[in-house]
């Protein structure tokens, strides 16, 4: 069942380690089958080094497994939640890196400050509340999902156009439209979060980025009008040639 989404979610999962995201099993990808309503998901605990595409689990939108030997990762309450409530993601990724922690320790949203973070994040990566005690003894990862998309219709913010979020003393969760895409904003934001945090060591000041330049750095990547790369909207048109 799936087999060509397991090799990916597989193959998504085994970058972790590999871009430095992940200490141990502290992390996992998911990758879903919208027509199917069906995601596969990383086993819980497994060592990377001992995984294989077989063990990527099956779960359908309820939670519940439908294929696979191995318990799901711990987090898949999380996964189903968020894939149930911003239908336009195809992957999600969780690790427990450690600027994007720093930030989710001190409760704080990743700053806009460089285009770095504009070229992938169309604003400030928003900090979720920390779960209180009735939240995490009652259902913790349901609700952990939960936060995540409150915090994201409280604040009137596109997840499309910021794919990322933190839970505040947790850590980071990204999407994107596949499962490699959601990796790759992974890394980005934990990028993003280092230079915002060496920034604010340097400097009191306000050092958001303008929004002119915010709106030049993301549009030039996503969008109708987007130019940047071989083979965006516009990329074939906006080079000059003799």
């Amino acid at each position: 069942m799936l087999e060509d989404l397991k090799q990916k979610v597989y193959e998504a999962n085994m970058q972790l380690p590999k871009l430095d995201l992940v200490t141990f099993t502290w992390g996992n990808v998911s990758g879903i089958d919208r027509e199917k309503g069906l995601f596969v998901i990383k086993p819980s605990g497994v060592d990377y080094d001992k995984m294989k595409p077989s063990d990527m689990v099956v779960v359908d939108l309820d939670g519940k497994v439908v294929e696979g030997d191995m318990n799901p990762s711990s987090d898949t309450p999380t996964h189903t939640y968020l894939y149930n409530h911003f239908p336009n993601i195809g992957g999600i990724t969780h690790t427990h890196s450690p600027w994007a922690v720093s930030f989710a320790a001190a409760k704080m949203d990743i700053p806009a400050v460089s285009t770095t973070h504009a070229d992938t994040f169309y604003g400030d990566i928003p900090c979720a509340p920390a779960l209180n005690e009735k939240q995490i003894k009652e259902a913790y990862e349901l609700n952990t999902g939960k936060v995540i998309v409150d915090e994201f219709e409280k604040r009137g913010i596109d997840p499309d156009a910021v794919p990322a979020v933190l839970v505040s003393q947790h850590g980071p969760f990204s999407w994107g439209p596949t499962p490699d895409k959601s990796v790759y904003n992974a890394k980005v934001l934990e990028v993003a979060a280092e230079i915002s945090y060496h920034a604010l060591q340097l400097t009191r000041d306000e050092i958001h980025v303008p929004q002119y330049l915010l709106d030049k750095h993301y549009y030039r990547k996503h969008g109708a009008n987007a130019y940047y790369g071989q083979n965006s909207a516009k990329s074939k048109d906006h080079a000059e040639h003799e």
